[in-house]
This record gives structure tokens, C-alpha cells and sequence, in this order.
């Protein structure tokens, strides 16, 4: 649960017929709403499930979480987990002769 009380939007009922400003409030409150929605705020959970989180942070934003080899990490701009990395090496050739 969050720290924060966001109210929800009260919506009038609409009229019967087309009104701007019905619009233009209907459209101020909810976007008021989606603005609350989006702050960030602090967050206290004592049970947690995180499923269907992706291998890698490819595309996340900074903060996001991703799963990496059974571990939960955090996507960070400094610190990148790309996906499909991978190295070989070769060197040379040895040849025995008995």
C-alpha cells in the first residue's frame, strides 16, 4: 500500500446532449487523475509476486525490474544487462606429433 491518498475523479453524469465544458471537465479531472497516478510515491508490501519479468533490461526504464540468472535486479543507466551477449575466442592451432 501507498503512503499517499490519491482521490479518485468524481465524474457528473453527462448530459443529454453535447456540451463542451462537460468535456473539458470531464477530461481536466481525469487527466488530474492520471498525473496523481504517475508521482511517485512510498510503498510498504509484506507479500510480493513479481511474474513474467523480463531476462534483461533491454528497453526498461532506470528503476525498472528485470530477472537476471534467479536474481531480481534494477534497471541502472551505468550498469547495463543487455540481452543476447555473448564471446568466443580462439587462438591458434596445436598440433601433436608422436
Amino acid at each position: 500500500m501507498t503512503g499517499r491518498s490519491l482521490v479518485p475523479p468524481q465524474f457528473a453524469i453527462p448530459p443529454a446532449e453535447y456540451r463542451q465544458t462537460y468535456f473539458a471537465d470531464t477530461l481536466r479531472a481525469f487527466s488530474f487523475f492520471v498525473e496523481q497516478t504517475q508521482q511517485p510515491g512510498e510503498g510498504r508490501a509484506t507479500t510480493f509476486v513479481m511474474t513474467n519479468l523480463p531476462d534483461n533490461d533491454s528497453g526498461l526504464e532506470v528503476g525498472g525490474l528485470f530477472e537476471s540468472n534467479g536474481f531480481v535486479k534494477i534497471s541502472r543507466s551505468f550498469n547495463p544487462h543487455p540481452s543476447g551477449v555473448s564471446a568466443a575466442t580462439g587462438l591458434g592451432s596445436v598440433t601433436v606429433v608422436t
